[in-house]
């Protein structure tokens, strides 16, 4: 008897949690339903992958899509729709919104935003505060949440937790991994005085390493006596790497394909304010030490950070220029052109995309190929040589740091629970995202 399916991708490299080879993978009500050499099968749409790689859905775990508030620069919309271009399938957005996501009608709010009006699937992080401790338990086990997150050194919007008796409060409260931006406030206070009027490049000097290392360590050890796992986001040091090396039973940690990539003096005297992000991009012994961190598996995941400014914005002279790049939609043409430079493997860039944030988050049904599971994927030619662009960028901020960078390796479709979203550069599917499900939110 013929099985018929919605869908089969025909013939693509399928990449996975048992290798990489030639396969067929079916889709049925939005799901994945048949893994393997499906020529005897029927379905309405066929999708030759022929030569393409088919990898789980990319998820992105760090995107600031500025909603409410802020859409001057960025709306869910918009950030979604980037997202997509790029390959990328599921995205957990920022609660430095105005207002703050703090609240559960802000939540409920930013949900109501979403569903059916973003393109990726997506979850939200709730913001931690002094304010609203009490209701943190609640509150990181709504339906659609990330987790609770933390910034315990300032940045874009004012959201901040410094002190430690604070933290603990939100320590002891939590169930879930909680995320954090990891810069001690009070060291970033004491030096801002070397900021230098009108040259980013004294960015990594006020916010040194030792702002960073300290603000980790203090993590951790609250971590520990409160028993709580913890997630690092933007791991910015070589030094922090080698520390968390010791301490993977509580803290995970991301890194960024701009701290990756971006190298500081060079790239501050040639992009200025446009690499200016927080924490910093460093020089070139700390991304080497990111990479150590990668290769030797201390990275559990990449996030973009992406944090889109108006080119108007970015302009002021510094230190008035906001921190934050666009990100999102060059994750994957950037991480791939360093696959194929050899800088790690397209299975370590999986594990990093899909399967870590399904490890680290609990994520139902997302993260692998696997019958059962969301039929998300993130086509990719390996051969396709590119030059990003500005115009190529959808997000509203429309400029990306990459301007002009030849890659080799290129995103051609994103495939959203069964559906093709974006293929060959268009957009080709109304936008029908819906909440990322996790294990610890589940509603029966």
């Amino acid at each position: 008897m013929t099985q018929t399916f919605d869908v089969i991708l025909k013939s693509g490299t399928v990449v996975n949690q048992d290798g990489e080879g030639v396969r067929d993978v079916a889709i049925k009500d939005g799901r994945i339903a048949a893994i393997g050499s499906l020529g005897n099968a029927s379905a309405a749409e066929i999708i030759d992958c022929k030569g393409l790689h088919v990898l789980p859905g990319v998820m992105d775990t760090q995107v600031h899509f500025r909603e409410p508030g802020l859409t001057h620069k960025e709306d869910l919309e918009s950030g979604s729709r980037s997202a997509v271009m790029g390959g990328v399938t599921a995205v957990f957005e920022m609660p430095n919104t105005d207002p703050l996501t703090i609240t559960e009608a802000a939540f409920t709010d930013k949900v109501k935003r979403g569903h059916h009006r973003m393109h990726c699937d997506f979850a939200f992080f709730i913001g931690g505060t002094r304010e609203n401790v009490k209701d943190l338990p609640e509150l990181e086990r709504a339906p659609g949440c990330a987790g609770v997150k933390v910034f315990i050194g300032s940045s874009t919007g004012s959201l901040l937790v410094e002190d430690d008796d604070s933290l603990r409060k939100i320590f002891q409260v939590i169930r879930r991994r909680a995320a954090f931006h990891s810069e001690d406030e009070y060291r970033l206070n004491d030096r801002k005085n070397l900021r230098v009027e009108g040259d980013p490049r004294s960015h990594p000097v006020w916010r040194d390493e030792a702002a960073a290392m300290i603000a980790t360590q203090r993590l951790v050890k609250l971590a520990r006596e409160t028993g709580k796992r913890i997630h690092i986001l933007h791991i910015s040091t070589k030094e922090e790497i080698l520390y968390l090396r010791e301490h993977k039973d509580v803290v995970s940690c991301e890194a960024t394909p701009h701290h990756l990539t971006l190298v500081g003096p060079d790239d501050y005297a040639r992009l200025g304010s446009k690499v200016q992000m927080n924490p910093p991009v460093r020089d070139a012994s700390h991304r080497d030490g990111i990479w150590y961190g990668i290769e030797q598996g201390i990275v559990d995941v990449l996030g973009s950070d992406h944090a889109p400014h108006t080119l108007e914005e970015k302009a002021k002279v510094y230190p008035a220029s906001p921190s934050g790049m666009t990100g999102v939609q060059t994750l994957v043409p950037i991480m791939l052109d360093h696959v194929n430079a050899g800088k790690l493997s397209l299975a370590r860039f999986v594990d990093l995309t899909s399967a870590g944030p399904q490890r680290l988050f609990n994520i139902a049904c997302k993260g692998r190929i696997a019958a059962g599971y969301d039929a998300d994927f993130t086509v990719v030619d390996m051969k396709r040589e590119e030059t990003i662009t500005d115009k190529w960028v959808a997000s509203r901020a429309g400029w990306t740091p990459y301007h002009g960078k030849k890659v080799k390796g290129w995103p051609v479709g994103t495939i959203v629970r069964g559906k093709r979203v974006m293929w060959q550069g268009d957009l080709v599917t109304p936008s029908s995202g819906e909440m990322v499900r996790f294990q610890e939110t589940l509603k029966f």
